[in-house]
């Protein structure tokens, strides 16, 4: 025992000895550390941050290729609209609000006679090697002259294809071959969280880009006041201004994901959000606009809103996600398909639908006389419909013609066949329902109300919407609707203007 007391102490006294040595190496006479520090030049590797790719390997993230390809497919578009005499230098100009477009800066210039151009500047996307660019209606809307500058410094004159106002889209073309231009990706692919960036030039900064992500996807604003706008906007944190407006929104491969279209911001700059149309929209309006020079829009011809909680226990629902039906047309696409008001749509295709952006997106990317299945509830039990859409005349022909369709939006109304029961019960010998009043020259010039059924114009009779467009078409001056509401006594006129 004594002898291992023994080993014990020797042991530690040498532990100790060893200790008091290695510390006095690091310290001076003055009671310093004497640690060694170097330089060292040329590590051979660097900083970087991570994210997944879709296998969900790591993959560093580096946006330097990207901006590069992107930065080169982007341009700057310069609008110039010419204003009457006398007209303000800022005609567009108006309060903040905490959804804005973010057009570019607006300005008159001195023009000939006294009159004031008025000047704005937004962004462009280039989309085939031959010229075409889309960008926003609102870019462009009433432009006498646009001007579109490369990222090369390169400027060409361009001409209009054509405009949809209801997702705020248009395209232009300028005449130059073998442009870089931008590929689509799969927006429904896109996910909340995702990185991107937007490419623009806001504030006249040519050639901007900025990062962040995905914040939100089928976000509805109500910033377009069109009568069937399609808003299911890709929210962003990634800065974008004034000026960004028709820039691209692209994921980590260069490849186009939305159009910048909208900022949330009560004092006209950027706050922290920004909205782009989705790319699978902007493809389909594309392609119509290139085509058939209107977008050819397929309609279910209901009313709808989003199932919440509350909407839930007040309808008594099994269902608390989904799209809930108020209305359906009579002769609609959707009440020929076996759908009823009370019903629940909660998939397309087999694809959830959780939101009315959601529905208007799926329904927005459909031609006329395309078939769409509905998943539904109705009242607990799971249904299924194959639908096939109408155009807004109510028949599944596609439209070669934009004027034919766009009187219908410039007069504001949805109209749909009154079927022949319910023409002989209020004694007529059939019309047209206005099924939806929005905004136009009927709500603006007169007080009809929807439900209006039109049984003359000029005082022929019209019982198919192609009667009413023949009678209006290349109309000027003022016009004359007579017809009856269903469950009013008389006959009602109508009297409006056309310019």
């Amino acid at each position: 025992m004594r002898r291992q007391m023994l080993w014990s102490a020797l042991v530690a006294l040498l532990v100790s000895i060893l200790t008091i040595g290695t510390y006095h190496l690091f310290i001076n006479a003055e009671g310093g550390q004497k640690v060694r520090v170097e330089h060292v030049n040329g590590t051979p590797s660097k900083s970087a941050l991570y994210t997944l790719d879709a296998q969900g390997n790591p993959v560093p993230l580096d946006f330097t290729k990207t901006a590069e390809q992107v930065m080169n497919a982007v341009v700057h578009i310069r609008s110039t609209r010419n204003a009457a005499e006398g007209a303000s230098a800022d005609p567009f100009a108006q309060a903040p609000d905490i959804f804005d477009f973010f057009f570019g800066p607006e300005r008159g210039m001195p023009g000939p006679e006294g009159r004031q151009p008025s000047v704005g500047e937004g962004s462009g996307v280039i989309i085939s090697a031959d010229g075409y660019i889309v960008t926003n209606n609102h870019v462009i809307a009433e432009a006498d002259d646009l001007e579109v500058t490369f990222h090369d410094n390169r400027s060409y004159k361009a001409r209009l294809i054509g405009t949809d106002p209801n997702t705020d889209l248009a395209v232009i073309k300028v005449e130059e071959k073998d442009l870089p231009f931008l590929t689509f990706s799969d927006s429904d692919k896109v996910r909340v969280g995702e990185w991107v960036m937007a490419v623009g030039n806001p504030f006249n900064l040519n050639s901007t880009v900025t990062a962040g992500i995905v914040s939100a996807k089928a976000r509805n604003i109500n910033i377009l006041r069109e009568q069937y706008a399609v808003e299911s906007f890709i929210q962003t944190d990634a800065a974008i201004n004034p000026g960004n407006s028709g820039g691209a929104l692209v994921d980590l491969q260069g490849s186009l994901i939305g159009i910048n279209t909208a900022i949330a911001s009560p004092t006209g700059a950027y706050s922290g959000y920004g909205f782009a149309v989705p790319s699978n929209i902007v493809r389909k309006v594309i392609d119509d606009l290139i085509e058939f020079k209107t977008v050819q829009r397929g309609y279910l011809g209901i009313s709808i809103r989003t199932v919440d909680a509350a909407l839930a226990r007040e309808k008594s629902l099994k269902v608390i996600k989904g799209v809930y039906v108020d209305q359906v047309g009579e002769e609609s696409a959707a009440g020929k398909g076996g759908v009823k008001p009370g019903d629940v749509i909660t998939a397309i295709d087999g694809q959830a639908i959780n939101s009315t952006p959601e529905l208007q997106e799926m329904i927005a990317r459909r031609r006329p006389g395309d078939k769409v299945k509905l998943s539904v509830d109705r009242k607990g039990a799971a249904k299924s419909f194959t639908v096939v859409l109408k155009n807004q005349r109510g028949n599944t022909d596609l439209l070669a013609k934009a004027g034919d369709d766009t009187l219908l939006e410039d007069l504001g109304i949805t109209v749909e066949p009154v079927h022949s029961a319910k023409a002989r019960e209020l004694n007529i010998d059939g019309g047209l329902k206005v099924t939806k009043l929005g905004n136009g020259i009927i709500r603006e010039q007169t007080q009809m109300r929807e439900g209006f059924i039109i049984t003359k114009v000029d005082g022929v009779k019209v019982g198919e919407v192609e009667a009413l467009i023949k009678v209006l078409n290349g109309k000027r001056g003022g016009v004359m609707l007579e017809g009856v509401y269903e469950g009013k006594a008389g006959v009602y006129y109508y009297a409006f203007g056309l310019s």
